[in-house]
């Protein structure tokens, strides 16, 4: 999957535990805390049940146990005095709003956050069946990850099979696992995170289209483009890129727009803006190579093409790497 966290990078709820009674003891030496139906609760102001009546954040239930909003509470704190951080997101559904809005109100409140910490709730709607109910099992339960992982680089492994069959063995399983994984990552990603999207096998691995098979194959022409003539990449990175027919103003145009892209899907905390750029990046080279000839141009605008495509193939190597995506020379 290229996660690049490690176990020392999780911390369970049971972190917290101990340090949940001193959560309701600061909360309380700050006269946030009040009594309702025997638990503790703090009251925001402005937040409303639908009844109309004040809605309370519950702290410590009646029987003394402790919520959700205790644990993030401790969290919060934990993470600022302990670990320095001065900016959280929170990447949960976006049925838990309400929550964290108000857990956020109730640090800031109590003085575990000030004004320099920046907390962020970043939503995300629900992966839906082609039933259009919630994504399950063919029993009904959950669905695992990792059993949707091997069935994609299995389903991969037969597509490559039939477009491919010059592929060794070896080549084969690489390319299946990098089209396979690369589908389930990039069909979440390439979604407005706050829409419900449909699990579609055949649109997600599929070569045309928004998807990952689609913009990996791209990189992989272009690599291709330089192995034919074995010509080093390296060779023409400094070449004089020439535009002079329209497709190649339309790819270049794409490729300047990609770093408006990242900044905005970074500061949007939006990563589908990158996926819909790499997209256009992808057709606009399509069109390109469609009508420009590379190999057979005369000398000097071949080397301007030659530089345009190498180009092209390293933005959707960037802009994939980002995403967590594998980008094949070879399919």
């Amino acid at each position: 999957m290229g996660v690049l966290l490690t176990n020392d990078d999780l911390a369970g709820e049971s972190k917290y535990e101990s340090a949940l009674p001193g959560i309701v003891d600061k909360l309380a030496e700050r006269g946030l805390l009040e009594e309702s139906g025997g638990a503790k609760v703090v009251y925001l102001d402005g937040w409303k049940n639908r009844e109309g009546d004040p809605l309370p954040l519950i702290i410590q239930k009646a029987d003394g146990g402790y919520n959700y909003a205790t644990s993030d509470l401790a969290c919060i704190l934990d993470r600022i005095e302990n670990i320095g951080s001065r900016e959280f997101l929170y990447v949960v559904g976006a049925e838990q709003a309400q929550h964290f809005a108000m857990v956020f109100e109730v640090a800031r409140n109590a003085g575990f956050m000030d004004e320099g910490v920046n907390a962020i709730h970043v939503p995300f709607g629900l992966v839906m069946g082609t039933d259009g109910k919630k994504l399950a099992s063919r029993t009904g339960g959950a669905v695992h990850l990792n059993d949707l992982l091997i069935e994609a680089v299995e389903r991969a492994d037969a597509i490559v099979a039939e477009k491919s069959p010059n592929l060794s063995n070896e080549e084969r399983e690489e390319v299946s696992k990098m089209l396979g994984i690369g589908a389930i990552k990039y069909a979440d990603l390439s979604t407005d995170r706050n829409n419900n999207y449909t699990f579609e096998w055949e649109k997600m691995l599929s070569f045309d289209g928004n998807t990952a098979p689609y913009l990996q194959y791209a990189h992989a022409r272009i690599c291709s483009i330089f192995s034919k003539d074995e010509i080093d990449r390296n060779s023409i990175r400094n070449a004089e890129i020439i535009l002079t027919h329209e497709r190649e103003i339309a790819l270049s145009r794409a490729l300047i727009k990609f770093p408006e892209a990242l900044d905005s899907a970074c500061s949007s905390h939006s990563p589908h803006k990158l996926a819909t750029q790499l997209h256009t990046i992808a057709q606009a080279f399509g069109s390109f190579y469609e009508v420009c000839t590379v190999l057979n141009a005369e000398d000097r605008i071949k080397i301007s093409r030659l530089a345009l495509c190498d180009l092209t193939a390293r933005t959707l190597h960037t802009g994939l790497d980002l995403l967590g995506i594998d980008s094949p020379h070879r399919m």
